[in-house]
């Protein structure tokens, strides 16, 4: 059979096909949650956001049921931004780039739980910004004057700082880590990790103090168990793990000086 008989067989067989989600709905951030079921036509080569996107082309679930359209956030489609970060599959993940034909169906669908809801599978985010202004994730500069190009990095260094500059604060390790929940202030391994990053960089050291300090108080770095879960679901790879045991050496440097101080 040819080549081209194949690709028509092919289409044939998947202009048929549906995708089964189920997805955890929630109308507003005081409502109870719910499951709905939907089925929509299935493509080659269509991610999640694409599903999400033909329910709200026709909001229709699985019983045939007019209902309003899904809510989600998504921005660059490129798993760069972490807006479409949901759970997909009991994973927390990017919706852009989890493929429809690398899924188990039914497809199960639910918002981050560790942040509040704001509407389906919408969330807010604001603990994680509050955190880095927390660690000072920043190069103070004032730009007042030519600062001129700075101490130069090594090469080994500038490979690690890449690596941490990575982050895009999608959630996927804070909703991983069961030290971060609604009876905690855990910052979460990702403000640890951009504590080192800003700590490596010459001039971003002249807060180093300010962000062990920070790294010491409530929330800090000594509520993290150690469950390396938040390693296992970064999508960039980073190494959170080794941050943590990074920072968790700085920490206590910082503190037994102190005490040897007095």
């Amino acid at each position: 059979m040819s080549t081209t008989a194949e690709a028509v067989q092919q289409m044939q067989a998947d202009s048929g096909r549906k995708v089964h989600l189920i997805i955890e709905r929630q109308d507003n951030p005081e409502s109870q949650p719910y499951w709905e079921e939907f089925e929509v036509p299935y493509r080659p080569g269509m991610n999640v956001i694409a599903c999400l996107m033909e329910i709200q082309k026709n909001p229709v679930n699985k019983k045939g049921e007019p209902v309003a359209p899904v809510t989600w956030e998504m921005n660059c489609l490129e798993e760069v931004c972490g807006a479409c970060t949901m759970v997909i599959n009991n994973k927390p993940r990017q919706a852009c780039s989890a493929l429809v034909d690398k899924l188990q169906q039914p497809i199960r669908i639910r918002p981050m739980r560790t942040f509040p809801v704001v509407r389906d599978l919408v969330v807010d985010r604001s603990r994680m910004f509050d955190a880095l202004k927390r660690i000072k994730a920043w190069i103070p500069i004032d730009g007042t004057y030519d600062l001129g190009p700075g101490p130069r990095m090594s090469s080994e260094e500038q490979q690690v700082a890449y690596e941490l500059s990575r982050c895009f604060t999608c959630g996927a390790c804070v909703e991983a880590c069961p030290n971060v929940n609604d009876k905690s202030s855990f910052i979460g391994p990702f403000a640890i990790s951009q504590a080192r990053l800003f700590n490596m960089h010459p001039t971003g050291k002249m807060n180093k103090e300010e962000r062990l300090q920070a790294l010491m108080g409530e929330g800090g770095i000594f509520e993290c168990g150690n469950a390396q879960n938040c390693v296992e679901v970064c999508p960039k790879g980073i190494p959170l793990t080794t941050s943590i045991a990074a920072m968790n050496r700085e920490v206590t440097y910082r503190a037994i000086g102190a005490w040897l101080r007095k």
